[in-house]
């Protein structure tokens, strides 16, 4: 499984707030029971067995995290993603039993910020529940190669051509252009292992990427990533080096 840092997670100041989606009712007794026994850590701030029920909920746009089952009464809630992005801030985290890889990779370029099994350990799921509330990605090694990919191919030549991000590119200084370009090149690696090789903390890394994200517009490093590929933000920019492990 891989997981992408974006940020610095901020300490907690209320239990993370999570609905759920799911029809079978044992396994919702389950999930909530699950997470429920997490506070105050986490907390169930509400369900639904249906994709009717789920789009009218009043306490959808109040949640941080949607935990998602693709196929709700038969229904395939993933086309219903973009109107569920509509009704809150919640990041959607689908859940499923299926190994349907192609459905999975539908529901992220949809905006499903991640996948889990319904067999993974109990103790995976609340990882992933916590790191996709935090904004980071939580994907096989395998679907975020193949995300990336369906996300970049054939997009450069065009958006090069038209470069309506010129001013945003131009706003970046050398050293952000070289994380940008380190970032690319260690796609997966945690954040860690990717301070190290531009010789910084983490902790100044990640005040790096909190201004880079800002000034390109983008929400996390899948969307860096996609938006410095398309762009052509792979060559790193030359800068002297000062020195120091926090330059």
């Amino acid at each position: 499984m891989t997981c992408i840092d974006v940020q610095q997670p901020a300490a907690n100041t209320r239990a993370i707030r999570v609905f759920l989606a799911e029809d079978h009712q044992i396994t919702l007794w389950g999930l909530h029971q699950l997470i429920d026994a997490t506070r105050p850590r986490m907390q169930v701030v509400g369900s639904a067995s249906t994709l009717a029920e789920l789009l009218a909920h009043a306490e959808l746009p109040g949640a941080d995290v949607l935990l998602l089952d693709l196929d709700l009464g038969g229904e395939d809630a993933g086309a219903a993603l973009s109107l569920l992005r509509q009704r809150g801030n919640a990041h959607v985290l689908v859940l499923t039993g299926a190994d349907n890889v192609e459905q999975h990779r539908n529901a992220v370029l949809k905006g499903a910020r991640g996948v889990v099994h319904k067999s993974a350990p109990a103790a995976t799921i609340l990882r992933a529940i916590e790191r996709v509330c935090e904004g980071e990605v939580w994907l096989h090694r395998t679907l975020l190669g193949e995300v990336l990919g369906q996300l970049t191919d054939g997009a450069a030549p065009a958006a090069r051509a038209q470069d309506p991000e010129a001013r945003r590119i131009a706003g970046l200084t050398p050293r952000e252009r070289e994380i940008v370009t380190t970032l690319l090149q260690r796609a997966g690696s945690k954040l860690l292992s990717v301070a190290d090789e531009v010789q910084m903390s983490e902790h100044t890394l990640r005040n790096h990427l909190t201004t880079i994200y800002s000034k390109l517009g983008v929400r996390g490093r899948l969307e860096l990533h996609v938006y410095a590929t398309t762009h052509g933000l792979a060559a790193p920019s030359p800068r002297p080096r000062a020195g120091g492990a926090n330059s």
